[in-house]
This record gives structure tokens, C-alpha cells and sequence, in this order.
């Protein structure tokens, strides 16, 4: 039934689906050279009220197309659709498949600061393209490294340093070679605990280098590896090595440092790093392999 406003009926009879993907004209600004560059207009502002009219009421979020709405012009983002069954979380009405055109070409027309301007970055960024450079952003804070706790801190690298020393206790060295030993006298106990986390600080940046016991199936494993406090491509300039052994036998790993952009979890599970089960690091430990003795020494280099 037709209400009488052609604006409203054309956006009734499109019930379309935007699969942002498949839309590079709207959301990704990048050009065929290379990425976008970042307008520097530092007054560039926008309004509060335009800000919250594209703030989704459900998680909060700035909405992206397609922009749902029902039929009393009430708008929510597609990824909170389904979470509310399709009720409008403000008036319950049904919300069909009614896109808001209008507020699309509202944010389409805006630019917005970083939200890392805080962190340093000045760039200005069309709405549509914001979101993905505030994902690479290299003004984007870090997260707490440390992994004994669900530590929420982040922040810039002095800042971080700064925490693990004076939060979590960590012990801070000079040096880019290190010595460590490791002993457990029920080495069959392992409960996902960490070891141990040190910072090194050498060549002018700061290194993290963890111990680990974890559970790989049934049986406990050991892994050490280095992160390195900064982005992936400045990791890339430097390797390291570790070596463990004992009875005559060695083994020795040598890798480059992950960022710490990659969670410990997520380099520990990949397993990059120096991985020993626990036949061998008993083996390695001698006696009566009733207690755990690992030593595990290393080096950081910088690739020329």
C-alpha cells in the first residue's frame, strides 16, 4: 500500500542488502596505487548531534550501510538486527527491510579526526574510510603484553614498560643475550600457568621474552619465544635464538620476534617458538626425571 511520499515508498520496495565486501566504492577509499592519504585539517569538526544520529542504540557503535530502520524512522546497525529479532529496540515495531538512505548519504558526506588523535595522529578520514584506517593506524596504542592476567592496560610503549615494571613486577634487563633456568619440582602439574616474562632492552627497543607450560593435549609442553614491543614491520629488522639442552644433546630455535600487536596467545598456539616436550625437557633435566631443571639461554640480533 502506498503511503503517499515516493521518497519513502522507493526505500519500502528495495529491501537491499549491502554486502560491504562487494562495495569497495563505499567503504574502502583505497586507490589502486596504494592507501589513501590522511587530510590534515585539524579545525575539521562535526557536530554531536550528527555523531549520536549515527550511533547504532544497541552496541553503541558507529553505523556503517546498510542502516536499518522501521517504519517510525528508528535506526540500528545490520550487525544488531538480528541480535534484537528484528523488533525495534526503541519502539518494538517490526523493522522489515527498510534501509535509511538518507542517513547513508549523511555519513558519506563527513569526515572525522582518528580516534587515536590523542595518540599523535592528526589525519581527518571520510566516514566510510575511517574505520579501516583506524585498523592500521600507526598511532593505535598497544596492549599490556603480559600474560599471567587478563590485563585490559594499553598504551604507548614508555607507558607499557612503565606498567610491567611497576604493575606486574617484571624483571627489566640490558642486554641482548640472556641466561634462564627453569625448575618445577612436579613437572606432571601444569595448569596453563606462564613461567615467566622479561624485558630486554637493547638496540633502543624493548623485547619480551616468555616461558610457558601448557597443556597440548594430555600431555604438558614447554615453549619459550620473543615478542617485540613495537609494529611488525620494525620486528622484521631483528632475530634471536634459543637453545636448551643437557646430557650432551641440545636443541636450539631461531626465529624473529612477533609483535606484540599478535596476543600471547595467539603466538604461543601457532607454536613460534622453541617448543620441547616433556620426554625431552626431562631428559634434559637428568636425575631421576622426577624434577624439572630447564635452562634456556638466547640472543637478540639485528639483521643488517
Amino acid at each position: 500500500m502506498a503511503s503517499g511520499n515516493p521518497f519513502f515508498d522507493d526505500m519500502q520496495s528495495k529491501p537491499e542488502v549491502i554486502d560491504l565486501t562487494q562495495n569497495e566504492d563505499i567503504v574502502d577509499c583505497e586507490s589502486v596505487d596504494g592507501p589513501i592519504q590522511p587530510a590534515i585539517k585539524p579545525n575539521v569538526t562535526v557536530s554531536s548531534n550528527v555523531r549520536e544520529l549515527l550511533e547504532c542504540p544497541v552496541c553503541l557503535n558507529a553505523m556503517y550501510p546498510p542502516i536499518h530502520q522501521c517504519s517510525n524512522g528508528h535506526t540500528l546497525c545490520s550487525g544488531c538486527k538480528p541480535r534484537v529479532h528484528n523488533r525495534c529496540p526503541t519502539c518494538r515495531h517490526e523493522l522489515g527491510n527498510i534501509r535509511c538512505l538518507a542517513l547513508e548519504k549523511v555519513a558519506a558526506s563527513l569526515e572525522l579526526p582518528c580516534t587515536y588523535q590523542s595518540f599523535g595522529c592528526i589525519g581527518v578520514y571520510p566516514y566510510y574510510s575511517k574505520l579501516k584506517h583506524e585498523s592500521q593506524c600507526s598511532y593505535r596504542p598497544y596492549s599490556c603484553p603480559y600474560a599471567g592476567s587478563e590485563c585490559t592496560v594499553i598504551g604507548d610503549i614508555p607507558h607499557l614498560v612503565a606498567h610491567l615494571k611497576d604493575d606486574h613486577k617484571v624483571d627489566m634487563h640490558n642486554g641482548c643475550t640472556f641466561n634462564h633456568r627453569y625448575v618445577k619440582s612436579n613437572p606432571h602439574e601444569v595448569e596453563n600457568a606462564t613461567w615467566m616474562l622479561t624485558v630486554f632492552s637493547c638496540f633502543g627497543q624493548y623485547f619480551c621474552l616468555h616461558f610457558e607450560a601448557f597443556q597440548l593435549g594430555i600431555s604438558p609442553v614447554y615453549i619459550a619465544f620473543l615478542r617485540f614491543m613495537g609494529d611488525d614491520n620494525e620486528a622484521k629488522n631483528y632475530s634471536y635464538s634459543l637453545e636448551v639442552g643437557g646430557n650432551g644433546r641440545k636443541m636450539i630455535w631461531q626465529g624473529v620476534p612477533r609483535s606484540i600487536r599478535d596476543s600471547h596467545r595467539k603466538v604461543r598456539d601457532s607454536f613460534d617458538g622453541l617448543l620441547i616436550q616433556r620426554n625431552m625437557a626431562l631428559f634434559f633435566s637428568g636425575g631421576d626425571r622426577k624434577e624439572l631443571k630447564l635452562r634456556v639461554t638466547g640472543r637478540i640480533w639485528r639483521e643488517q
